[in-house]
């Protein structure tokens, strides 16, 4: 009998221990809370600019712009960033980007003390210029995050480390798009600016914490056209994170709704801003929720199927909430539909991370970060024309629809995405 009970209390101790083994390395915990601080600090920033941009002009079309101006810039130096972070320490990379955040929110504060004394125009194509250099850093930042993080922890440890990592920027995102909201409206602009300058310094204190890592093996005598090919082949030339990428991409691009839920909000749900902001937090409730079921679940061989099971599910969610006209109804389906595309994040993830040498993760990150990218700005815009064209419930049902085909595509054409074994890429 206390036989059995000691190999009950082992195998307890053996699960703990896999769901919590990253978050036991100081190195790994540390790059965490500069993760969480510095992504609360550029959500509270991305809430705040729209506000401030709001304010001075009361024209919606150049919220888009600010979207816009910080996109471009960060799909552009996307392939050269890549190369960069195979070459040079990855580390001191995220404390420039950083820096440059830093001292972006630091020239917005100047700005917010300057209105009432510059013109207006003036404020505005400052602030804009602001937003193209944060969108240089974000650039930066994915990838080298993205490439960072296994120098910190054990192969064995690596799952989970993805894991909690994908969980701590849903926690931050979501968090800071609220707190940055209730700064702005109950302290105002410039305290919610020094809110953030003090956030993004507090950040790059527990990275710079972080012990020394050596910059990977590579050839540096090769040019960097060169090197970036080289990653844009081994994306396109590996079926299995080729095809994960894709299907993340399409997905995304006609599934999602998130640029269109004011309209739902308003004129189809009827429950206002306060509705708006339930509804835009409940995709990341979803993930984040997810994130901690995945930490102490293995998907184990099954992992392909269960990846498309969840991307169709996420389509009937969208079709579910597009004809939804109770509010609790559509909650639900916005927040099982966060659930569902965490799994998808998460094998996408893990794919790059496990099958990506070393030495040619920033380039493979970066590749990786244009789909991201891509899918979410160009989802927006596909959103908003569908809705122009078709209306706003048919274009959303017709978005999950087209998800569900995409899916079925992935399933007939690429076998092995959907027979993949999460273990065999470990």
């Amino acid at each position: 009998m206390s036989n059995i009970i000691d190999l009950f209390v082992k195998k307890l101790k053996i699960l703990k221990s896999d769901a919590y083994s990253a978050l036991r390395i100081p190195d790994f915990r540390r790059f965490l809370s500069a993760r969480l601080i510095t992504t609360l600090a550029t959500q509270m920033m991305s809430v705040s600019v729209g506000y401030l941009m709001y304010e001075l002009t009361r024209s919606p079309l150049m919220l888009g712009y600010i979207g816009l101006s910080e996109a471009i810039p960060a799909i552009s130096v996307s392939l050269i960033a890549g190369h960069l972070i195979d070459k040079y320490n990855r580390k001191v990379i995220i404390a420039c980007c950083i820096g440059l955040l830093l001292t972006s929110a630091a020239v917005l504060l100047f700005l917010v003390h300057q209105i009432g004394i510059l013109p207006n125009q003036v404020l505005i194509y400052s602030i804009f210029g602001v937003v193209f250099l944060t969108g240089i850093g974000r650039g930066f930042a994915s990838p080298a995050n993205f490439s960072f993080l296994p120098q910190l922890v054990s192969k064995e440890n690596l799952s989970n480390a993805i894991t909690w990592g994908s969980t701590t920027w849903s926690v931050a995102s979501i968090t800071g798009l609220g707190l940055g909201g209730l700064l702005y409206g109950y302290l105002g602009v410039q305290t919610t600016f020094m809110v953030i300058c003090s956030l993004l310094f507090i950040g790059l204190m527990f990275l710079l914490s972080i012990g020394s890592r050596p910059v990977p093996i590579t050839n540096t005598s090769e040019k960097a056209w060169t090197r970036i090919k080289a990653g844009l082949a081994f994306v396109y030339g590996n079926k299995l994170i080729f095809a994960a990428c894709a299907l993340d991409l399409f997905s995304v691009l006609f599934g999602g709704t998130v640029a269109i839920l004011p309209v739902f909000a308003k004129d189809i749900l009827f429950v206002g801003p306060e509705g708006l902001g339930w509804l835009r937090a409940s995709m990341s409730i979803g993930a984040i929720g997810m994130g901690f079921l995945i930490a102490h679940r293995n998907m184990g061989k099954n992992a392909g199927k269960i990846m498309l099971a969840c991307i169709a599910g996420f389509g009937i969610c969208m079709i579910m909430f597009g004809l939804s006209k109770y509010f609790w109804l559509s909650f639900a389906c916005l927040l099982v539909a966060g659930m569902l595309d965490e799994v998808s994040v998460f094998v996408r993830s893990s794919l790059i991370q496990h099958q990506t040498p070393d030495h040619m993760k920033g380039r493979v990150s970066s590749v990786n970060s244009i789909f991201i990218t891509s899918s979410n700005e160009l989802g927006a815009f596909e959103s908003g024309l569908a809705a122009e064209l078709m209306g706003t419930v048919p274009s959303v049902v017709f978005g999950g629809c087209m998800t569900l085909l995409i899916v079925l595509f992935t399933w007939v054409n690429a076998p092995k995405l959907r027979d993949l074994d999460i273990n065999t890429i470990k």
